[in-house]
């Protein structure tokens, strides 16, 4: 049952404030550019384009069709042979993220929501990539609907982002208990909108995933640079001492009696094996997983968690200065 046992209205609500705010520390994860992709196609920041770009990359020989402003004259006169120069064309590359606000999602004991935790970390890294040029897209699977925002850069993009967040929070919060549909229907559209070299960012606790998921994340990690981040409350991984706990959504009420070893037994070894499922596809499809804890330091879990990403994918981190 979703619903918080604990916590402050901070925790609860999304803050416009916190979230505009999150922009001073998007430096501190120090997302950098990733290696050259080798094909037109292939998104991500250097893409062999021919013609007049912003990085140098060979001296050729002179084509049909070349440029003449292209012309290294130097090469030329030293070979006899016409010779131009050819030029990598700088890209933006987009980023997307998937972001669950499903009803599980709005229940927290530390910290936050996992609701909350999961927009936070959302604007968080929209505000790191517009900071890199980048262009930022979005799908909000929220309880009644999916909400996707098309790509866009610069400050407006990310600020188009939170409007849509507190609108979705705000709704989800108003009408608990509204499963949505499975996590498949977003990654169905991730695959339909991310091109080639996009960076994806799946932020849930992956309680929706359905049976055809790995299949999809397969299918988007072949051509996309995928992280999943793992959002999940202190109280699913360790049960609190024991005791009778209220849970509510609002609406309904439930008690968690974890003085009965039994119960504590079982909630501590479903998170297990639902957290090792999850990391387990990762591995096996070469996408990245991360656990972001609603009571851990959010720039300092997504920095953590985002630097030790595996050492094969496009992107990488380096290491961020201190702020």
């Amino acid at each position: 049952m979703a619903g918080a046992v604990s916590g402050s209205p901070d925790g609860v609500q999304l803050a416009l404030d916190r979230l505009t705010g999150l922009r001073a520390h998007a430096g501190r994860l120090g997302l950098s550019p990733g290696s050259r992709v080798r094909t037109a196609r292939a998104g991500g920041y250097l893409s062999v384009y021919r013609g007049r770009g912003m990085e140098f990359d060979e001296v050729r020989p002179y084509q049909a069709g070349d440029d003449v402003r292209d012309i290294d004259w130097r090469v030329t006169a030293r070979s006899g042979r016409a010779h131009t120069k050819v030029y990598t064309d700088e890209r933006e590359r987009p980023v997307f993220l998937l972001l669950d606000l499903s009803p599980g999602m709005y229940f927290g004991t530390r910290g936050c929501l996992k609701a909350v935790r999961a927009a936070e970390a959302g604007v968080l890294l929209a505000w790191a990539a517009v900071a890199n040029g980048d262009r930022v897209g979005a799908l909000m699977m929220a309880a009644t609907r999916h909400a996707e925002l098309r790509p866009m850069g610069r400050p407006p993009g990310v600020l188009r982002l939170i409007r849509r967040l507190l609108e979705e929070h705000r709704a989800g919060l108003e009408r608990p208990g509204i499963e949505p549909a499975q996590l498949g229907a977003g990654l169905d559209r991730l695959l339909a909108t991310a091109r080639p070299g996009s960076l994806v960012f799946l932020i849930s606790d992956f309680r929706r995933l359905d049976g055809d998921a790995e299949k999809r994340l397969a299918r988007l990690a072949r051509h996309s640079d995928v992280t999943a981040i793992f959002v999940f409350d202190a109280v699913e991984a360790e049960p609190p001492p024991p005791g009778r706990y209220l849970l509510s959504d609002g609406h309904a009420r439930a008690v968690l009696d974890t003085a009965d070893a039994g119960v504590v037994r079982r909630l501590r070894d479903a998170h297990a094996a639902h957290r090792e499922g999850v990391a387990g596809l990762c591995t096996r499809r070469g996408i990245h997983f991360m656990d972001l804890a609603t009571d851990a330091p959010l720039v300092e879990a997504l920095r953590r968690g985002l630097h030790a990403r595996l050492p094969h994918h496009g992107a990488h981190l380096e290491p961020a200065g201190r702020s």
